[in-house]
């Protein structure tokens, strides 16, 4: 997933999810198709209504930290990968937003009848967080303290947290 840096801020959502599409589908797909397909992106991420709405506002308010996750994150999933490596999604919100964003993620698991496997990695997540997540791979020094059924594990710490959704 890239930073939010790496995409520019004078650029609207909808402009950048849409040049983004342009750069990674072949030439061969049509411009339409290309719209199309990051339209869809864009509402299944949930920013649909901040389409128009600049990255970062000269003298307006611009992209919440929440919605410039989700646009990397939209940039991410555009060529339906059928593997997704997220690093500290929710890093820096609050709770509602990590909960909005990592709800969002989980809702890809299954994408165009494609099973995903998302990887995240993800430190003190709040409970509805954990919730979401089908399997735990619990990390303490490097080490695989638990692996299996987030179901299954009954405590958890503050150690680093390493999580699969399959």
């Amino acid at each position: 997933m890239t930073h939010d840096d790496a995409v520019l801020s004078t650029l609207t959502v909808g402009e950048a999810v849409y040049y983004s599409a342009h750069l990674q589908f072949p030439e061969s797909m049509s411009n339409r198709d290309k719209k199309e397909k990051a339209d869809f992106t864009i509402r299944q991420m949930g920013l649909q209504d901040a389409t128009d709405t600049r990255i970062k506002g000269k003298g307006s308010k611009g992209l919440s930290e929440g919605q410039k996750r989700r646009l990397a994150i939209c940039i991410e999933i555009l060529t339906s990968p059928k593997l997704l490596l997220l690093d500290e999604p929710t890093s820096g919100l609050d709770s509602a937003a990590s909960y909005y964003v990592m709800s969002r993620i989980a809702s890809l698991k299954i994408r165009d009848g494609i099973k995903r496997t998302i990887v995240v990695s993800i430190h003190q997540p709040s409970s509805e967080v954990f919730e979401l997540f089908d399997n735990l791979c619990l990390l303490c020094s490097g080490e695989t303290v638990y692996f299996g059924p987030t179901s299954a594990a009954t405590e958890v710490s503050s150690l680093y947290f390493f999580f699969l959704l399959l």
